[in-house]
């Protein structure tokens, strides 16, 4: 008879993040110098929440909002966080340029759409900008993907002050 073998677990491996000094990496911070930047983020669990991460300067301290809401599809809810953040920029620096920044590519591909194309295209979105009076601050921004799980400094604070906020 055959002695069972123990099994072998198998190693967890430990990804070690190493942030941006700056909100955003060096090789991004030059294309955006004197742009107030945003960062924003969407987190599910018990209920969503969203996050706004806001750096007058690059080396000024974060000013982060949050917002709790009901659960809705992941897409959506990153959407709601990109117009919370746009919403967050305007109210807190009116008439600053800003650079809006997320994690999910089809936020950032719905709202630069609407931007070349019209949001005719997309009366959904005209609806929700109508409602929080969002056109203008839209037309202005830049919006800017953003590779999650980086080493991007402002990236990560919205993506944990999003989950505190869904907690």
């Amino acid at each position: 008879m055959l002695a069972a073998m123990p099994r072998r677990r198998k190693k967890k491996i430990v990804r070690v993040i190493h942030p941006s000094v700056e909100p955003l990496p060096l090789r991004l911070a030059p294309l955006y110098a004197g742009h107030l930047q945003v960062f924003s983020d969407a987190s599910q669990k018990r209920h969503g929440g969203l996050a706004a991460v806001l750096f007058a300067t690059p080396d000024s301290e974060a000013l982060v909002r949050t917002r709790a809401v009901p659960i809705i599809g992941s897409n959506e809810l990153e959407l709601q966080a990109t117009l919370f953040a746009l919403e967050q920029a305007r109210d807190l620096f009116p008439d600053r340029p800003l650079a809006l920044f997320s994690d999910n590519q089809d936020a950032v591909h719905r709202l630069n759409r609407s931007k070349t194309e019209g949001l005719e295209q997309d009366p959904e979105l005209r609806q929700m900008l109508d409602a929080l009076d969002l056109l203008e601050t839209l037309a202005k921004a830049s919006i800017c993907w953003i590779k999650g799980h980086g080493s991007c400094r402002g990236n990560i604070l919205a993506d944990q002050h999003a989950a505190e906020a869904a907690s």
